[in-house]
């Protein structure tokens, strides 16, 4: 059965009150297919906070993914900044059925705790990460303080058939307790396939 899993941003030990993660998580686990009435996600959803939530090391986080969180191919998930970087990693090798990155990147941004992630010490399997679910959707703001538009503007023209959305002053939508975009967009994502 399908979930929505959020992968959060690094830095954030108490995952499940904040920023929109709550609000989006809990309107998509709401939403019914309009053509049977049945849940889009009748296996729920995960919403918490990761081990190591600070530095957010790949071998750690993705293990969590692996073993806890057992992220499978019917699951839709949410990646957000370095929850972005570490889905983009999962799926490289790894099925999922859909993927919405926010505030997504593809190198260590000339940040010492980023390069000492994990995430960016080789290159990307592009092929493989569109190859690996059916849908990708990536959402971006040219006022995000922390990731540059250029950045997450590659990001989008290495994944094939991505779905690009660009949001004016949304920052690195830290500040949203709302994301009425993603669920809109999640929810038709879901009900035409």
């Amino acid at each position: 059965m399908s979930r929505i899993i959020l992968v959060p941003g690094n830095g954030n030990d108490s995952v499940e009150t904040s920023m929109w993660y709550p609000s989006v998580i809990n309107a998509l686990v709401q939403v019914k297919n309009p053509a049977t009435q049945h849940p889009l996600f009748p296996g729920g959803s995960v919403l918490r906070t990761f081990p190591d939530s600070f530095d957010a090391h790949e071998h750690i986080w993705i293990q969590f993914m692996e073993d806890e969180i057992e992220i499978g191919e019917k699951d839709v998930v949410i990646g957000h900044s370095s929850g972005a970087a570490a889905i983009l990693r999962y799926i490289e090798t790894r099925k999922v059925k859909g993927v919405v990155l926010v505030s997504a990147y593809h190198s260590d941004l000339g940040d010492v705790m980023e390069r000492e992630s994990g995430y960016f010490n080789r290159p990307w399997d592009w092929d493989a990460i569109s190859r690996n679910t059916n849908w990708i959707t990536q959402f971006s703001s040219p006022s995000d303080h922390l990731v540059p538009i250029a950045e997450q503007r590659e990001v989008a023209s290495r994944i094939s058939g991505v779905d690009y959305i660009e949001l004016p002053d949304r920052g690195h939508f830290i500040r949203d307790r709302d994301f009425p975009e993603l669920v809109a967009n999640v929810t038709d994502k879901m009900t035409s396939e």
